[in-house]
């Protein structure tokens, strides 16, 4: 999964980006109002955690104008304002959680996996498609009787695709979930961690559609 995060302080966003890279997050930054408006009319990620006190415009406004785009990417605002009205302000305008500073990074991971769920239309803690079994908690992954830990990349691989089963995502598609903006793409990454993948859990556990991409089926 491709995060993006809105923070204008530099010490809080370096300590956000390592623990989310270490659960196995794509992470990029933004600095301020204006550049998380411009970036977030790519579509490249599929959640934000925003602040509210940015410079340039503020995290409410960002909000504000995103969800009145049609705009739908699940938002977790991350804020020292703790009081009541602010809570009820960023919520009504369509925040999907808040968070307020200073939090512990397991509470975050644990709202993450949340809106991730909440998302995707699955109330259950763990994904899956009927034959693979993925826990996003431990990165553990079940099939065949088997239970085995994957690695971080192989975790953002297999829960893009157990996000979308019966999907068809290209190897960009699937480059987007596993790197962010300065991390260097490795040649064959997408093959070499399918492979891992497969080794794991079975030749059949993830389809090639050859010429297309690749999925895990629907059950």
């Amino acid at each position: 999964m491709r995060i993006l995060l809105v923070e204008d302080d530099t010490m809080i966003a370096d300590a956000v980006t390592v623990a989310l890279r270490d659960a196995a997050y794509a992470v990029d930054w933004v600095q301020d109002g204006m550049s998380a408006s411009r970036t977030l009319t790519l579509g490249e990620h599929q959640l934000v955690l925003l602040d509210l006190g940015l410079p340039g415009r503020d995290g409410l406004e960002v909000l504000r104008r995103l969800r009145q785009s049609g705009n739908t990417v699940p938002v977790i605002i991350l804020t020292a304002r703790d009081r009541l009205e602010d809570r009820i302000t960023g919520l009504d305008l369509g925040a999907d959680d808040y968070l307020v500073k200073p939090f512990q990074v397991p509470e975050l991971l644990a709202r993450l996996r949340a809106v991730t769920r909440r998302q995707s239309g699955q109330a259950a803690p763990l994904l899956g498609n009927g034959r693979i079994t993925l826990d996003p908690s431990t990165h553990e992954a079940h099939a065949n009787d088997t239970t085995v830990l994957l690695s971080a990349r192989e975790f953002s691989l297999l829960q893009a695709l157990l996000l979308r089963p019966g999907a068809i995502l290209t190897r960009r598609e699937l480059e987007e979930q596993i790197y962010g903006w300065n991390e260097e793409v490795e040649s064959n990454a997408v093959d070499f961690l399918i492979h891992g993948i497969r080794k794991k859990l079975g030749a059949d556990s993830i389809k090639n559609i050859r010429g297309a991409g690749w999925m895990v089926e629907k059950s």
